[in-house]
């Protein structure tokens, strides 16, 4: 009876956690996902059961996968720690780094709808085409203000995952809240203001077709110029409040 090789079944370990790893920075596991059966996994990744337990012991220890008896393995939380530092939190807490987000937001997002006009799959098209459609039917909801601005983040997110950069998709990812609050802030400001929520509409549909039509510098355009003009729209009701706190200052004998 021919016994197995322990070097050759610890490479084939480390080809599988490596499988594995690429599944997960290619967005096809996400964080929080089960990982298929075993023997559904010993099929697609054409390795035996114990090559296949030892891929995952590998991946549990890197921290790439937690397993819980009973239930299986799932992809860890890979960037719940750093979300939760406290450089992380004094960002998101100061309202003067609102604008310093959106910057951030138009440099990579511009990129990211550059990119994914430019390398997207039908089968990106058709997760960005449902997340745009979730978007425009919560106007014909009563939903509130925080879940819509999730489905507007996630329009956003679904064409950055397009861009097939698991590098600047994890940079998204990983500033999911800081993002959240430039989309609540644009969401909670401007979607009641009826000419604003119709500039945004449009810019969203631009967006949306220059990037489902392959139309690279379109969308990287439409992508800069939606953040830009939210960036420009939120800058104007500030000054406009302030406007209104100093005339009323005036008006009551403060100046």
């Amino acid at each position: 009876m021919q016994k197995d090789n322990p070097d050759k079944a610890l490479k084939v370990a480390d080809v599988v956690a490596e499988r594995v790893e690429s599944l997960i920075v290619d967005g096809v596991l996400k964080p929080g996902q089960a990982l298929p059966s075993e023997r559904r996994l010993m099929v697609k990744l054409g390795v035996s059961r114990s090559a296949l337990r030892e891929g995952l012991k590998v991946l549990r220890a890197r921290g790439i996968i937690d397993t819980e008896h009973g239930r299986g393995s799932f992809v860890a939380a890979l960037t719940t720690q750093p979300a939760l530092t406290p450089m992380m939190h004094l960002l998101g807490s100061q309202p003067r780094t609102l604008y310093d987000i959106f910057e951030v937001r138009e440099l990579l997002e511009a990129e990211s709808a550059r990119l994914a006009a430019l390398r997207g799959t039908q089968a990106d098209y058709a997760l960005i085409t449902r997340r745009y459609e979730q978007m425009v039917a919560a106007d014909q909801s009563d939903m509130d203000t925080s879940e819509r601005a999730r489905l507007d983040h996630a329009f956003h997110l679904a064409i950055c995952e397009a861009s097939h950069n698991p590098v600047l998709v994890h940079t998204l990812s990983s500033l999911t809240d800081l993002l959240l609050s430039s989309v609540f802030a644009s969401v909670n400001n401007l979607y009641h203001r009826e000419t604003e929520k119709r500039v945004i509409d449009r810019q969203h549909a631009r967006l949306y077709k220059a990037v489902t039509g392959r139309q690279p510098e379109q969308a990287k355009k439409a992508a800069s110029v939606h953040i830009a003009s939210a960036t420009a729209c939120l800058r104007e009701i500030e000054a406009e409040e302030q406007r209104l706190v100093r005339a009323t200052l005036r008006l009551n004998g403060w100046d």
